[in-house]
């Protein structure tokens, strides 16, 4: 169940992504519950040059244009899954991407799934949380507000203890100031 205040989704990525720093990633798999507070975003937009939405509606990217609150995962490099949350308005092509996860619950499990230690380096990049979760493209498109991933708000982190800086691993629109994180926290991806 959602804590208040709830997130509005129904506005820019730049907004959303700063705004879910902090809140819980759930995923229930195989039986297991395994939780994951977000403390790394990235936002991208239709205006964006940098996003998959640039160019408009395709068959991967419809889900950014579709209604707000759903997941958008998609495959790159041959080999690894992003995990995005769309945003803004129907019709409208943006998400965030979720960079890092803090582990909450079900540690061993995420360890187990990714074979990796040290802990700091288990969720700190977005292929590493998807593997970790079990996030793929069977959730392309899935409503976060219910099982079996969902995304439980809480209250907003101090803006004292957010980070902006511009975006990792693009190399269009690289001045934007659109990557968000929590100053200190170590499962941040590159601080």
């Amino acid at each position: 169940m959602p804590i208040e205040p709830k997130i509005n989704f129904n506005t820019t990525a730049a907004n959303v992504a700063s705004r879910l720093l902090g809140c819980l990633l759930i995923r229930n798999i195989d039986g297991q519950q395994l939780v994951g507070r977000i403390v790394e975003t990235e936002a991208y937009d239709q205006t964006d040059a940098a996003s998959h939405s640039y160019r408009g509606i395709t068959p991967r990217t419809s889900v950014m244009f579709g209604p707000p609150g759903f997941a958008y995962v998609y495959f790159t490099y041959g080999m690894h899954y992003c995990f995005n949350i769309v945003t803004g308005l129907e019709g409208h092509g943006s998400a965030v991407l979720v960079r890092a996860l803090e582990p909450v619950e079900g540690t061993e499990i995420m360890v187990a799934r990714r074979r990796q230690l040290p802990l700091e380096q288990l969720t700190n990049g977005p292929a590493k949380l998807c593997q970790a979760l079990g996030i793929d493209k069977n959730l392309n498109g899935h409503n976060l507000a219910l099982p079996p991933l969902q995304l439980v708000t809480d209250k907003p982190t101090p803006t004292k203890s957010i980070v902006a800086t511009t975006r990792i691993g693009i190399t269009r629109d690289t001045h934007r100031l659109w990557r968000f994180y929590i100053k200190g926290n170590p499962f941040v991806s590159k601080p």
